[in-house]
């Protein structure tokens, strides 16, 4: 565990007490209390797995994506009908994984959904870019996929060579994103390569917006302990030059940015992380409600005898403290680079500057924040320590949890 990040917890929770998560599990949700409510699934299967992806995932196998499919219908059935009314969600979105790999029962798997939430600002999906063809799209769209978002990370062959990517076929793309529209086409990028310039993310950009996406995200490249990549990190240095420069390209080109890594045209949005709370299904997905966070068993077979037991699969919970809620609260609000007051106060029930006014000020001096009514917004040198410190997070946090998850499907205890 980092230093800094333990130090800083110690700080902002006000307490020597861990993060601490055991593996209790409620047999009730109470989600229904929880305004602007997001839904998120998970489809771990690939045709290929690329080393240096984080998440959840193994290898497409017919029989056993069929059985996953059907215990995934039945968690829906399971937390859905534990009330009798519709829940008015804000979105849902699929990830993976490959979710676009699941396009054929994407409309059995909606109507499922359906049948108990209303969503009220779209359903997104992420694809690999093989997935962009005219058939696959139209059938996401037919089942009411407003949003898609496709993994590119990079267009140039030096760069899909070191992720082990082939190369994209970007004209059959535009057309297959010209005949199929959606309210949203994002395009993923990967920052902070061996050698990447900054002429080479601005190539990939505007060839992005050039054939056919309206959302561009650009992540930074992270070396997580348990995959087995072997890129080299960027320096510091060159890393918040390179992060500095494609801010302020996009900028003066008049994109928008929606969050630390995000760009937008015409107001087009892609995000399933800055929500209030949201409902996971799937293995490894997250579940966060007022009080607690949950997150599913990794293990697909664990996942599926959980299921058939008519037993949720929560593998982890971690029932917060008031500040911890805070914390959580804040650290993702503050990605989407902006945090309002005045929510902070309706959900908490107490003002922003009682309880963290001393880091606000600080903050403010130090030229990380500005504030203008009662929305603070980060500078451009308080983007950046955003994602220094969200690196630091990711390294002493999440990659433990899911260190440990990757090899015990229901562990006893984690503490961080």
């Amino acid at each position: 565990m980092s230093l800094l990040t333990t130090l800083t917890r110690m700080w902002v929770t006000r307490s020597f007490k861990s993060f601490t998560f055991t593996k209790h599990y409620d047999t009730f949700l109470s989600y229904q209390e929880c305004d602007q409510l997001g839904l998120y699934i998970h489809i771990p299967f690939c045709k290929q797995i690329c080393s240096f992806c984080p998440y959840c995932k193994v290898l497409y196998k017919e029989d056993v994506y069929q059985d996953y499919i059907e215990a995934l219908i039945k968690e829906i059935h399971m937390i859905g009908s534990q009330y009798p009314d519709k829940k008015e969600v804000t979105s849902l979105y699929f990830g993976g994984g490959t979710p676009a790999l699941a396009d054929k029962d994407l409309k059995r798997i909606m109507e499922v959904v359906n049948s108990y939430f209303i969503i009220t600002q779209g359903i997104g999906l992420e694809l690999h870019p093989d997935n962009v063809t005219i058939e696959t799209l139209a059938r996401l769209k037919e089942a009411g996929v407003t949003k898609i978002s496709i993994g590119i990370q990079s267009f140039q062959s030096k760069f899909q060579h070191i992720l082990g990517r082939r190369n994209i076929l970007d004209q059959a793309m535009k057309k297959a994103l010209d005949t199929v529209s959606f309210e949203t086409v994002s395009m993923d990028f990967i920052f902070a390569l061996p050698h990447q310039t900054f002429d080479d993310l601005v190539n990939d950009i505007e060839k992005a917006f050039s054939i056919g996406a309206n959302h561009i995200a650009i992540y930074p490249f992270i070396d997580f302990t348990f995959t087995k990549s072997s890129i080299p990190v960027m320096r510091k240095k060159e890393k918040r030059k390179l992060l500095d420069d494609i801010t302020h390209y996009c900028q003066n080109k008049g994109y928008q940015r929606q969050s630390i890594w995000t760009f937008s045209k015409e107001k087009a949005s892609y995000s399933s992380m800055t929500r209030d709370y949201f409902l996971g299904f799937g293995v490894s997905a997250a579940t966060l409600l007022k009080d607690s966070f949950k997150i599913n068993t990794f293990d697909i077979p664990s996942y599926i005898q959980r299921i058939n037991k008519q037993t949720i699969p929560t593998s982890l919970t971690m029932y917060f403290t008031k500040r911890q809620r805070m914390i959580y609260y804040l650290f993702w609000t503050l990605y989407s680079t902006e945090i309002d007051s005045q929510s902070f106060e309706e959900i908490f029930n107490v003002s922003l500057k009682k309880v963290y006014g001393l880091e606000f000020y600080l903050a403010k001096k130090m030229n990380l924040l500005t504030k203008e009514n009662n929305v603070y917004k980060m500078t451009l040198k308080g983007a950046f320590y955003y994602h220094y410190y969200e690196n630091f997070y990711t390294l002493s946090y999440i990659d433990k949890m899911w260190s440990i998850l990757k090899e015990e499907p229901f562990p006893n205890y984690i503490s961080l």
